[in-house]
């Protein structure tokens, strides 16, 4: 039986890559499932894919860092669907790469609104809809919100605060019946990491940095986000797992 039958799923950064991998995943499972990303052909283009698969999905354009753009992404959610059951809120950028002195204050902002404040936005429109049906919330972080990264400052600092709502949030609703959990993915080939495919000495250096010996594919970070999101998880809250080949481990 599947897992997810009968739910509504949410997934924002969905065109390409981790955000992808995990709607197919919520689909596959018998979620009807709302794939948001910014506003390009690319978001229609896989949801129209997915529905040619069998899937129950529809696309909302929307940019995170903008509370308008969250505020409407849940209402038309709920609006197709009559309910919300789970959200992943995935959506995220690099941003600059610069020692901390040198880092552009523009860059700053734009990697803290995306990558921080697009996730608070969400949980904020999110949580009224959750709380109706006791569903789950699960924020994709990185393992960068448990370590340092040279020249990644803004990344790195979003990522630590992303796991800080997450705790925060799983204690204010835990009682309500809500759950609110974090993932954190170490580097994946996603289309950012593939440019690096043709480039064999830094594919050669990313590789190395995981004790597994490879980095990780986006439906690996599915599979995990897909049962922290399932009945299967019922006792996980506030936790921050990785998914990281074992980078955390050294």
């Amino acid at each position: 039986m599947q897992q997810l039958n009968g739910k509504v799923a949410l997934v924002t950064g969905a065109a390409s890559g981790i955000g992808l991998a995990i709607a197919r995943r919520y689909a596959a499972e018998g979620a009807k499932v709302v794939l948001s990303d910014l506003p390009t052909s690319e978001g229609e283009r896989v949801t129209a894919a997915l529905r040619q698969e069998g899937f129950d999905c529809a696309f909302v354009n929307a940019d995170v860092s903008q509370p308008g753009d969250c505020e409407r992404l849940v209402e038309q959610a709920v609006a197709r669907y009559g309910r919300l059951d789970i959200a992943c809120n995935n959506a995220g950028i690099g941003g600059e790469l610069a020692p901390l002195a040198d880092y552009g204050l523009d860059a700053w902002a734009q990697v803290i609104g995306v990558n921080l404040t697009g996730v608070f936005q969400c949980m904020k429109v999110e949580i009224p809809e959750l709380l109706k049906t006791g569903g789950a919330i699960v924020n994709i972080a990185s393992i960068l919100g448990q370590v340092g990264f040279a020249n990644a400052c803004a990344y790195t600092a979003a990522k630590h605060g992303v796991l800080g709502l997450t705790k925060v949030a799983a204690l204010e609703y835990a009682s309500q019946g809500l759950r609110i959990n974090a993932v954190g993915p170490a580097f994946i080939h996603t289309p950012m990491i593939a440019r690096l495919d043709a480039d064999d000495a830094s594919r050669k250096a990313l590789e190395a940095l995981h004790p597994i010996g490879r980095i990780g594919q986006p439906e690996e970070v599915a599979e995990l986000v897909l049962w922290l999101s399932s009945p299967g998880a019922s006792f996980m809250n506030g936790a921050y797992v990785p998914v990281d080949g074992g980078y955390l481990a050294r």
